[in-house]
């Protein structure tokens, strides 16, 4: 039977995956922490997942900085981290399956080219809200003769025009144009029209980058992840996870979004908006703070040992573990 490295049962792997743009923050710990009480609840493994394909965003030795304030805080991965900069030929594998099953194409759309594609459709984009791409090059590029170019399984010819706004995005017919519901484990049943309220999303960025979308469902898959715990910030991107993972054959973890911590603006925290690094010279002020807003009364007093000892008792009666960690 394959064990953890705890030795245990390997039915629960969590994961808690910043990206290195900076030092975590308060709201960054909200999303470390519940994962990390939700993976001891389940006596399963956590994970550290480095999301830094976004290069030109990626600061020099956040990474390192990162994983010393989770140590600070007592929250260490059952594993070395993994880095998706070093991850570029799985991406490409998915993909190249997307492309062979005809459900990737190549776009060149810029987001103006979406804006007055809507416009003309009297969908115009409302304030706020998603630039809904309508499909243009879903079948041979709009119709647009100077852009249209061969695709070929696996990669894009070398005369694509390289400043358009992306390569490859997934046919939302996957579904029939029908909506996706899922079961959220803090926020209940979800639903959501990924077609009427995304619309055809992009896997592979112009400028070569990988997209979120594709890298984020293929490391799940490849890492074994059951469970994801992390902002409600996210909950909207999960119908096109769920998408990209039925069309790669990929099982569907179950998710659980948590609270966010808001700035002086009433949005969530980030440097944007004021977002201070953690003080890891005091991990239990940071950790107290981060448990009231997860619903958590943790008594003070002891080390930061016992401090998530209670916190992950808390926790399992808050969210009580079950035995199948599947959908």
């Amino acid at each position: 039977m394959q064990t953890s490295a705890k030795g245990l049962p390997a039915g629960y792997i969590g994961r808690f995956a910043p990206s290195p743009t900076g030092p975590l923050h308060a709201g960054s710990l909200v999303a470390a922490l519940a994962s990390w009480l939700d993976a001891q609840a389940h006596g399963g493994q956590w994970l550290v997942r480095i999301e830094d394909i976004d290069t030109p965003r990626c600061v020099p030795g956040a990474d390192a900085l990162i994983l010393q304030q989770l140590a600070a805080c007592g929250l260490l991965p059952d594993a070395p981290p993994l880095y998706q900069s070093q991850r570029s030929a799985a991406y490409q594998a998915a993909l190249d399956a997307l492309i062979g099953k005809q459900l990737a194409y190549p776009c060149g759309c810029t987001r103006q080219d979406i804006a007055l594609a809507l416009a003309e459709a009297g969908q115009p984009k409302a304030r706020h809200g998603e630039l809904v791409y309508p499909g243009t090059c879903r079948h041979g590029l709009g119709g647009r003769p100077a852009r249209a170019r061969r695709f070929q399984t696996g990669n894009i010819e070398q005369n694509w025009p390289p400043a358009h706004a992306g390569h490859g995005k997934v046919a939302i017919n996957l579904i029939a144009n029908l909506g996706l519901d899922w079961q959220d484990r803090r926020l209940g049943s979800q639903h959501q029209d990924v077609a009427q309220t995304v619309g055809d999303f992009v896997l592979q960025r112009a400028d070569g980058l990988w997209a979120y979308q594709l890298a984020v469902v293929v490391d799940d898959g490849a890492q074994g992840i059951s469970d994801v715990v992390r902002g409600e910030d996210l909950a909207d991107n999960t119908a096109r996870q769920i998408l990209l993972q039925r069309a790669l054959g990929l099982p569907t973890p179950r998710y659980l979004h948590v609270p966010l911590v808001r700035g002086a603006d009433g949005d969530k925290l980030s440097k944007q908006n004021g977002a201070q690094p953690l003080d890891t010279g005091a991990p239990l002020a940071s950790l107290n703070a981060t448990a009231r807003l997860l619903g958590l009364q943790v008594a003070a007093g002891g080390g930061v040992g016992d401090w998530l000892a209670q916190a992950v008792q808390q926790w399992a009666a808050l969210y009580p573990p079950s035995v199948n960690t599947r959908p």
